[in-house]
């Protein structure tokens, strides 16, 4: 794609892919769930563009970096580990952060863990989730939102990525990007991703055949198990993450969110956003943008404008 590169780097232990371009200060983009560096094309080819250098990694377990296989490789201390690493292999001291779904809690750790090598952070979608300490992330999950919410059907390992090769990669894809139903997400036992053979899904207008085609060779070829073992790690990580209970994150923050996405969506969240909660846990919370009309795969339904407010917030530092 128009001058990315691709190579493959040792960090941390595992080999990982890593797509980029350009030259100047480091943006490096962490991409979410069920996706690849290659969500953040439009964004490598716009900001390389302006005089900055785009690093999109496929994350621990996807794509064309290493998968190991046991949950506990998954923790969050593995992850920004591997970043930790990535940034050192790059050779410079700090990088612009921008992150989305999964990408983006990741983001919120490495700040929290390693504040000192993170110029900014746009962030979107999932904004900074502090620690609850009495009780474990899922089994609050299964209690407010019952035995059906997407994380808690993720949990049991081969049984969601079973489901998948039962409807096809393709069309669960199809289905998870094209969807604007407001959370919490729900996956029924009887057709998890509700696809019904006789009404087929349509493909949403910034998201081509030729997009969806790269995304299911890659996941036909390795699976979806590394992605979804992050979800399995959620309570190693509220176990390992004690001694920063009630820390405030410290880097200077941008947030986006769509308002029909499913996370924002999700109750509690819009709240803890807006009512100040969000700024106190952050208190170098610059600006919360809520687009409207924007489902959750913000960057590439609305890229131009992304392309804008990352630009804009990051070309102050």
């Amino acid at each position: 794609m128009e001058g990315i590169q691709h190579r493959m780097m040792n960090v941390n232990g595992i080999t990982m892919h890593v797509a980029e371009k350009g030259q100047g200060p480091v943006i490096l983009f962490l991409h979410g769930f069920p996706e690849l560096w290659y969500t953040w094309r439009h964004q490598i080819l716009a900001l390389s563009s302006l005089g900055y250098h785009p690093v999109a990694p496929d994350l621990r377990g996807y794509g064309d970096t290493e998968a190991p296989t046991c949950i506990t490789s998954y923790t969050c201390l593995h992850i920004v580990g591997d970043l930790i690493a990535l940034i050192d292999s790059l050779g410079v001291e700090q990088v612009f952060l921008v992150a989305h779904d999964w990408g983006a809690i990741i983001g919120w750790y490495l700040c929290m863990f390693r504040a000192d090598r993170v110029k900014a952070f746009v962030c979107l979608s999932v904004p900074f989730m502090p620690r609850k300490p009495k009780m474990k992330p899922v089994e609050s999950m299964r209690l407010f939102f019952g035995e059906d919410y997407y994380i808690c059907r993720f949990q049991e390992p081969g049984k969601i990525e079973a489901e998948i090769a039962h409807v096809g990669t393709s069309e669960v894809l199809k289905k998870v990007l094209s969807s604007r139903e407001p959370g919490p997400p729900s996956l029924p036992k009887d057709n998890a991703f509700g696809i019904k053979p006789d009404t087929p899904v349509t493909l949403p207008s910034w998201f081509s055949e030729e997009d969806l085609s790269y995304y299911a060779n890659k996941f036909n070829q390795n699976g979806f198990t590394g992605g979804l073992n992050y979800y399995r790690a959620l309570d190693l990580n509220w176990g390992l993450t004690a001694p920063w209970t009630n820390v405030q994150v410290k880097v200077p923050v941008k947030f986006i969110v769509g308002d029909l996405d499913s996370v924002y969506t999700t109750p509690g969240i819009k709240e803890y956003v807006q009512s100040g909660g969000f700024k106190r846990d952050v208190p170098l919370l610059d600006e919360v943008v809520v687009m409207e009309g924007v489902g959750h795969f913000i960057n590439q339904e609305r890229a131009e404008e992304i392309n804008s407010l990352i630009y804009d917030f990051i070309k102050k530092f």
